[in-house]
């Protein structure tokens, strides 16, 4: 079983609740493809700009906006298969604001760019970085996998 839990905590950006759907499917999806058929909890909660600038302040000494934040329970995949137990797996804090502006700019959906981004948050939740231009490849093929598993291109 999987529980997803999303909080709206930010005002700026108005969204369907297709959007909410769409995370989940990104969620599961991500988590069908790294073969992960555990009892998994994941939080994601969307924000502001201004929010997500504090929290990456203080919690990456970081001083900017960002889009995504992952705030991962384990640091690799395999320790994620071997739990026994319910897997907190982590929590999601996305931008909404900053998703908003990023459409633009990459000239694809909102809805797009929030999917892309949960994919992204999850497989740093899964243990993978963008670190070495190795690890950056590997983490935008599985990235690009989930979306184009799901149907949703730029």
């Amino acid at each position: 079983m999987t529980n997803i839990d999303i909080v709206n905590n930010q005002d700026i950006i108005k969204y369907e609740s297709s959007l909410v759907d769409l995370v989940k499917k990104v969620v599961v999806k991500s988590l069908e493809t790294e073969n992960v058929d555990k009892n998994i909890e994941v939080s994601i909660s969307f924000v502001d700009n201004s929010e997500i600038r504090y929290l990456n302040k203080n919690f990456r000494n970081k001083d900017k906006e960002t889009d995504v934040l992952s705030f991962p329970q384990y640091d690799a995949i395999e320790k994620i298969k071997e739990e026994k137990n319910l897997v907190i797996l982590g929590d999601i804090v996305i931008s909404l604001e900053k998703a908003k502006e990023q459409a633009i700019e990459y000239g694809h959906s909102f809805e797009r760019e929030v999917a892309f981004l949960t994919a992204h948050s999850m497989f740093h939740l899964f243990g993978y970085d963008h670190d070495t231009d190795e690890n950056t490849m590997l983490m935008r093929k599985k990235e690009e996998e989930v979306l184009d598993l799901l149907g949703i291109l730029r």
